[in-house]
């Protein structure tokens, strides 16, 4: 099977070791992973400000960059879901209807593709609490919300229940927004951060030792409100834990 590594911009140029996480992940299941170097950003910032057609010359590359493979999987729910649902700017080809539905967020290809049902390199002796962000929870159907009347169901809990030690606490709201949202974060800026700080201490309240997510960006957000507030927590991202990452 061979996969396209996607990564993400802002994991590249802030969260490397979340890139480097999900390329080693991906080699352990004997996967052939290429990563093409040309990419950049998939144009999800331009597509979510208004400017849609703007983007056409970044969706472009990326239909260049990743034809060709079994599947496309990177390690941002909020990436993939622009790929998957709103890869619109460039011409829907055959060639670009099918890029769009090989394109997995990582989680869900260790889950629906590849059924993983064990990490037996992976121990996390640590109380964890989980974020899915509004883009995997309601764009990528990571996992039940709440506001829905269907059995419960989370693929990131399934997965992470698979690790050695790791104990799972919930957040008394654990579908609320952080306040990242992108651009809201930047236009709305104190109610972002009203939003990220609640967060935050709910999490803190269920005495999480680390929040975890499929989205670096919206652990940068929680990130930032943490250390603004003095809340002691600290932040991973779901590839680092099931590669195996030390505490």
């Amino acid at each position: 099977m061979k996969i396209g590594l996607f990564i993400p911009c802002f994991i590249d140029a802030f969260f490397p070791e979340v890139g480097i996480a999900t390329l080693q992940l991906l080699e352990r299941f004997d996967l052939d992973v290429v990563y093409p170097p040309d990419q950049t950003c998939c144009g999800q910032p331009l597509a979510n400000s208004g400017f849609e057609t703007d983007a056409s010359g970044a969706e472009a590359l990326f239909v260049r960059n990743f034809g060709g493979f079994d599947y496309i999987v990177g390690p941002s729910g909020s990436c993939v879901h622009h790929i998957r649902h709103h890869l619109t700017a460039v011409e829907q080809t055959e060639v670009v209807s099918d890029i769009r539905a090989r394109t997995y967020e990582l989680v869900e290809f260790l889950h629906d593709i590849l059924k993983v049902d064990a990490f037996p390199w992976a121990r996390f002796p640590h109380k964890v609490g989980l974020h899915n962000s509004c883009g995997t929870l309601r764009g990528l159907g990571h996992a039940r919300a709440s506001e829905l009347r269907e059995p419960p169901f989370s693929k990131p809990e399934s997965l992470l229940c698979k690790v050695e030690g790791l104990e799972l606490v919930a957040a008394s709201r654990p579908d609320e927004c952080c306040g990242f949202g992108g651009l809201f974060s930047v236009v709305n800026e104190s109610v972002s951060a009203k939003m990220g700080s609640d967060k935050v201490r709910d999490f803190a309240q269920a005495k999480a030792d680390y929040i975890v997510s499929a989205d670096s960006s919206c652990l940068m957000h929680q990130r930032g409100c943490a250390e603004r507030d003095n809340v002691a927590i600290k932040f991973i991202h779901i590839a680092q834990i099931l590669n195996g990452a030390a505490a």
